[in-house]
């Protein structure tokens, strides 16, 4: 057995950044005499975006039950060391151990954090940065805890809140900075169960570093971790008629 050891790590980023874009010369071709003029804009025109590829999966707690959107198309090997997990029901009976609580940005922040703990894993999964996947740690991203990168088994945390210090920083002089965290899909449901789990009581003791007061006290077990199919599309609840003679809302 794996002795527990830190598993995530938070960076804060500076105060404000700024994009700069250089000016660019804007030329115009004229077709030529006789030229399909609707042709040559459609071949002009940019390939059309890469359906993504979805897995759902459902988390089963005492305290509910969360449904994952995993992203496959974008984040490939992150998803499917995932759902090896899943498939060979590794991740039934592990549990949700460490809940993060931020000081700082908007309420609640901080992120929940359950996995294996390094036991019963298999070998670690290649670093997908979010500068590669496009997904980045906004609140109910489900995101890959790690030592160093590449170090990614079968622990993972859930942002409570939007945390853009977890996504990769390219240009960062910090090398944990620019490698970022692994996002790989978001919760599409039972965000309320995340919130519940996240506020359990937390040991004060218990914890080694960064993480010491943030566990949880007792863990929050999984009882299990499915696939499941995509649930229904949301429809618009229908708008209330106004009754007759009644003011119009501004």
């Amino acid at each position: 057995m794996t002795k527990t050891r830190r598993a995530m790590s938070v960076f804060r980023l500076p105060a404000a950044s700024f994009l700069f874009m250089a000016g660019t010369a804007l030329t115009m071709t004229i077709p030529a005499y006789g030229q399909d003029v609707s042709a040559a804009a459609a071949s002009a025109a940019p390939a059309p975006a890469k359906p993504v590829e979805h897995v759902y999966v459902a988390l089963a707690t005492n305290a509910g039950t969360i449904v994952l959107d995993l992203d496959k198309t974008h984040a490939p090997l992150t998803v499917a060391n995932f759902l090896k997990y899943v498939d060979s029901k590794r991740f039934d009976g592990a549990t949700f151990y460490r809940a993060m609580h931020l000081d700082w940005g908007d309420a609640p922040n901080g992120l929940l954090q359950g996995g294996l703990q390094g036991v019963n894993v298999f070998p670690p999964v290649a670093h997908e940065p979010t500068s590669t996947t496009g997904i980045s740690h906004k609140a109910g991203t489900i995101s890959m805890a790690r030592f160093a990168p590449g170090s990614a088994t079968a622990d993972f945390t859930i942002m409570l809140g939007d945390i853009p210090s977890l996504d990769a920083q390219p240009d960062s002089d910090n090398a944990e900075s620019r490698a970022g965290f692994a996002a790989f899909g978001h919760v599409v449901s039972g965000m309320d169960v995340v919130r519940r789990i996240w506020d359990e009581p937390r040991s004060a003791t218990k914890g080694e570093g960064v993480m010491k007061g943030q566990m949880l006290e007792p863990p929050v077990k999984i009882a299990s971790v499915r696939r499941v199919p995509a649930p229904p599309p949301s429809t618009p609840s229908p708008e209330m008629p106004e009754a007759p003679g009644s003011p119009a809302t501004p």
